[in-house]
Parts: structure tokens; C-alpha cells; sequence
């Protein structure tokens, strides 16, 4: 692997794990075993990393949501198509959590975010005028404006909810790829009024893919993470109280 990929590479599994206002060039060096100036070499700056990442990722969601030429969207490709958006949000989740950041830092790819927003909201036009072709969608156009808009929103705020809420409660296990697929299953949920087809057919099984009839979904889960942390709050004074008596 050349020595640019490898920075990226690490760069991105540190930038998930810690956050990337918790990463410093000199952190990524370090878990490369190289010194600072060699990585400066490749890249400038932090910020020269993270534009390369995002790059990375807006070239790697363009192909997932390429439409087929030569032949009928089927429901099958809309899975690909979740799945396509998914992995986005698992793979760069950084890139989410950290966006309002990121884009207040860095001009260049303030910039490159607008047009790939555009780009993005366009072809899922595209992607839903396809669908509505083959008998699998049934929108007006302003529905379809909504449901366009919606989607992006719940997709760029979903790592952020997830994030925010793991904070608050101090479970750190919401953020993680199963509550990331529950995201999936909120996008399932906002198209279901417009499936038809083999779409609608098919709608129990796409839900179950990504939520388990029965499972827990993320307000219980939720909700059950801020009763344990009332839980614990409310039972420290209680515990100090017993050490101090102890003690005594």
C-alpha cells in the first residue's frame, strides 16, 4: 500500500474511534511508526487529510448510487441502495458526526459539501424518477421534494442524534452498526407510503432486514439508556454516604 493511502487509512480508523478534533497529525504519525515530517510530506495538514477522506467518501457513495443503464430498476436494487448509504454512514462516520466542525474549519471543503449535497439530492431524484418508471414509487413531485429532503436530513443527522444521545446518557454503545441500521429502517419507514409494486411486496422482509419484528427500536433503547443513567446519578449520594459511614 503507498504511503498516501495508508495515512488516509489510518487517519480515518482514529478519526472514527477518538473523533477528529481528539487526533492531532502527530497522533497519526505515531500509529504509523513515521516521523511528523514524513507525513507532511504527503499532506500538509489535518485538514488536507480529512478533505482527501471526504473525497474519498463522496467518490465512493457516487458509484454505490449509480442508476443501471440497459435495464429496470428492480426492489432488490433499492436494498443496494440502503445498504450503499449505510455503509457511508459506518465507513466515514466521522465525517457525520463532525460535520458542523468540519465545515466551519475548513473553506475548501465547505465548498466541495455544498456541490456534493446538490449532486447527491439530485441523483436521488434520478434514483426515484427510475423507481416510479419501473412501478416501484408513487409521488407527486412535491412529495417527492419532501421525501428527497427528509432523507438527506435524517442521513446527515443520524450519527450526530446517535452521538449526542451516547453522550448524554454516557452509553457508548449507541453508537455503534446496529443503531446505524436502525437508520436504515427510519428511511424504510419514510418511503412506505409510496412503495408499490414488488416494492410493497416486499416491504415486510426490507423492514426485517434492518429492524427484527420484536427488536427493540432506537426511542426504546433509548429510553432505557436515560433510565439507567437516572439510575446511576441517583445512586451515588447513596454510595458515599455509605463510605463515609463506613469510614467513620
Amino acid at each position: 500500500m503507498k504511503t498516501r493511502d495508508r495515512i488516509l487509512l489510518t487517519s480515518l480508523a482514529l478519526f472514527n474511534a477518538q473523533g477528529e478534533r481528539n487526533v492531532t497529525t502527530n497522533h497519526i504519525a505515531a500509529a504509523l511508526g513515521m516521523s511528523p515530517g514524513n507525513l507532511y510530506y504527503h499532506f500538509r495538514n489535518k485538514g488536507e487529510i480529512i478533505h482527501a477522506l471526504f473525497l474519498q467518501y463522496e467518490a465512493s457513495l457516487g458509484r454505490m448510487l449509480a442508476v443501471p443503464g440497459g435495464r429496470t430498476l428492480t426492489w432488490q436494487d433499492k436494498l443496494g441502495y440502503f445498504e450503499a448509504i449505510f455503509r457511508g454512514l459506518w465507513d466515514y462516520r466521522f465525517l457525520h458526526r463532525d460535520l458542523p466542525q468540519l465545515l466551519a474549519e475548513n473553506a475548501d471543503l465547505r465548498e466541495r459539501y455544498r456541490a456534493f449535497a446538490a449532486g447527491t439530492m439530485e441523483q436521488s431524484r434520478l434514483i426515484y424518477d427510475r423507481m416510479i418508471e419501473a412501478g416501484l414509487f408513487a409521488a407527486t413531485p412535491e412529495q417527492l421534494d419532501a421525501l428527497i429532503l427528509n432523507l438527506w436530513v435524517l442521513a446527515t443527522s443520524w450519527t450526530v442524534f446517535l452521538n449526542t444521545t451516547a453522550t448524554l446518557t454516557g452509553d457508548d454503545s449507541l453508537l455503534d452498526e446496529r443503531l446505524l441500521r436502525h437508520g436504515i429502517y427510519q428511511f424504510v419507514c419514510l418511503e412506505e407510503p409510496y412503495v408499490r409494486g414488488d416494492a410493497a411486496v416486499h416491504l415486510a422482509e426490507i423492514k426485517a432486514r434492518y429492524r427484527t419484528p420484536g427488536e427493540p427500536g432506537p426511542l426504546e433503547i433509548i429510553a432505557a439508556s436515560v433510565q439507567a443513567a437516572a439510575a446511576r446519578d441517583a445512586s451515588v449520594p447513596a454510595n458515599q454516604a455509605g463510605t463515609r459511614s463506613s469510614s467513620q
